[in-house]
């Protein structure tokens, strides 16, 4: 039978149906969302992510998947590009003959379907990551916990725990924290709290108060 979900887990906020939970409206076994990881749309409906945001994704052919963490903050229009966009370069010309197997009298053949594009891996997106209205995000990417991918930016290339990325193709701009900082919060990993001791400790997580956080 089917599992109904509550209203609220999918829209976490009553006064609006922009926003979702987003591990509550994905049916893709090869995509995985973290608790309390949201997307908001202002143009398309949001519980259609997985079509619309996730792109050229196409399992029966290459096994990828989107891992997205915990607690992540995801805007308007940010996208994830998978591998069938990315055609062979070692190959002579463009084309990815495999594909159009009918026109071309060749037999269908999946392996020869995979092999027309480049499979640079997984998506894996850590925890407590903030991506930006239509940021892009390349198959093979890993951004680590913490981080921020700025408006429009095209994520290429990984990207280290706590750093603000911008631009086509991303650089980094800056670390949000020392490194001694950075070290001690992926110690704490708050978004691994029971709900209980986040609820309590709320202010002291959107406090600049490390020591108050680590005396947690």
């Amino acid at each position: 039978g089917t599992i109904m979900i509550p209203t609220w887990k999918i829209y976490p906020r009553s006064q609006s149906k922009d926003t979702v939970y987003l591990k509550n409206v994905i049916t893709d076994p090869t995509i995985e969302v973290g608790d309390y990881t949201y997307y908001d749309d202002f143009v398309n409906d949001p519980r259609d992510f997985q079509k619309n945001n996730v792109l050229y994704h196409y399992p029966e052919c290459n096994p990828e998947r989107l891992i997205i963490g915990k607690f992540c903050s995801i805007g308007c229009g940010a996208k994830f590009i998978f591998n069938s966009a990315n055609h062979d370069l070692n190959s002579l010309c463009n084309f990815p003959f495999p594909v159009f197997f009918e026109e071309w009298g060749l037999e269908p053949d999946v392996k020869a379907i995979s092999n027309a594009w480049e499979n640079k891996g997984d998506i894996i997106i850590g925890n407590d990551v903030w991506i930006g209205y239509d940021a892009i995000i390349r198959a093979g990417v890993t951004i680590g916990d913490g981080a921020i991918i700025g408006t429009r930016a095209l994520v290429t290339k990984d990207v280290e725990a706590y750093t603000i990325v911008g631009g086509i193709p991303a650089k980094p701009i800056r670390k949000r924290f020392s490194d001694e900082t950075i070290t001690e919060l992926e110690r704490i990993r708050w978004w691994d709290w029971d709900d209980e001791k986040i609820r309590q400790n709320i202010s002291v997580l959107q406090s600049g108060d490390l020591d108050a956080l680590s005396a947690l």
